[in-house]
């Protein structure tokens, strides 16, 4: 079975265009998270925005009943690949496993979005005492 995850449930406003994430057999599928503040502006800083975006890919997660430490997969967004250092100094400090991840160069198109970050996660095990 197929399980959308909303904004609503994630405490998010909601996206006419895309879901929070979707969740087949404990997969979880999310969508792509930005490093924004909560005022809505950019952080010219990219190790800000890393920490953000990561950010909010726990708090989908956590919605979904997972959390950083069961993603399996990361593909990464970046503008600039001269920032990959500084994102990675940012990203190791979060993503302890070491998932497996893709890091691609691209335009956005809000010039102020210097990474976009998705993932696969499974859902934590779950106790059956």
């Amino acid at each position: 079975m197929v399980e959308k995850l909303t904004w609503e449930k994630v405490g998010r406003k909601e996206n006419p265009v895309l879901s929070a994430a979707y969740i087949h057999n404990d997969l979880i599928f999310t969508a792509g998270r930005v490093g924004v503040e909560a005022d809505g502006s950019f952080s010219t800083s990219v190790e800000r925005q890393t920490e953000l975006a990561i950010k909010e890919l726990e708090t989908v997660l956590k919605a979904a009943g997972s959390s950083l430490d069961y993603v399996l997969k990361v593909l990464l967004f970046i503008k600039n690949p001269e920032d990959r250092v500084k994102i990675n100094k940012v990203y190791t400090k979060f993503m302890k496993t070491k998932p497996a991840r893709s890091c691609v160069s691209v335009v956005f198109p809000d010039p102020n979005i210097l990474l976009e970050m998705e993932c696969v996660a499974v859902r934590k095990p779950t106790s059956k005492l």
